[in-house]
């Protein structure tokens, strides 16, 4: 089984300015994702076949930033009608697993893509996600989620066709207990098997989770957030033992 791992990555953003190539805790944020994707290729058993990490980017702050890391990578650059922000990151990771098949010359069966913005994330959150996928075989993919803080059944509210808010959902429920259990989506982690990711569509396809601690529940789009997640990445390295054992190259613990 042959794995590309990807990171996607735009130059430039409107959230928070320049945010994939700042500085989070005193190191530049891509380390974050560089080192849980280490971890996980060193922690990685069973799996016969390669894997290999793709960056996709037109930023060449970003190129800079991965060439002084030292891992070896594969550089896809970003194509200029994939740069919008309006793009979907399934057409962006699609092409980079065309680009990459062709530069390295094999065909992979899963790609994991890893969120630049999301530091809070172990090995094990991605070897989950991969385990998610390949136990089912009639899964398409699976992705990272965290347990919801608000219930498309009570207190999650959209406008209404009357110009009138109320649930996005609507039900006989009286109780919360009495609902499906929901998860937010994280956008920390995807893998998706080849053949959906170039066949498939967005919207049609069987999808496994795996649920990563609350804590993983942001991503960085705003300078609110990177204060935030930093405070919450310097509890986690205070009490976790995996966080310390994973960022202990960049930081003395």
């Amino acid at each position: 089984m042959n794995i590309l791992v990807t990171i996607c990555a735009r130059a430039g953003s409107k959230g928070a300015r320049n945010k994939n190539i700042r500085n989070f805790c005193d190191h530049p944020l891509v380390l974050y994702t560089l080192e849980a994707y280490r971890s996980f290729c060193d922690k990685a058993e069973g799996i016969e076949g390669c894997i290999r990490l793709a960056l996709n980017t037109d930023s060449k702050e970003l190129i800079e930033q991965m060439e002084e890391s030292g891992v070896d990578y594969i550089l896809v650059r970003r194509e200029e009608e994939l740069a919008g922000g309006a793009v979907a990151k399934f057409d962006v990771i699609k092409d980079t697993l065309l680009k990459a098949e062709v530069m390295c010359e094999t065909n992979f069966d899963i790609v994991l893509d890893l969120d630049l913005t999301s530091p809070l994330r172990t090995w094990k959150d991605i070897d989950g996600t991969l385990s998610a996928l390949l136990d089912d075989e009639e899964a398409d993919l699976a992705y990272s989620v965290t347990d919801a803080r608000r219930s498309p059944y009570f207190n999650m509210v959209c406008k209404k066709e009357d110009g009138y808010y109320g649930t996005v959902l609507t039900s006989n429920f009286v109780a919360r207990q009495q609902t499906p259990v929901c998860y937010d989506m994280n956008a920390s982690i995807y893998a998706y098997r080849r053949n959906y990711l170039l066949h498939g569509t967005m919207h049609k396809r069987k999808a496994q989770i795996w649920e990563m601690a609350d804590t993983g529940i942001l991503d960085i789009d705003s300078d609110e957030d990177f204060e935030l997640m930093e405070v919450i990445f310097r509890f986690m390295m205070e009490r976790r033992q995996e966080f310390r054992e994973q960022f202990c190259k960049l930081f003395s613990v």
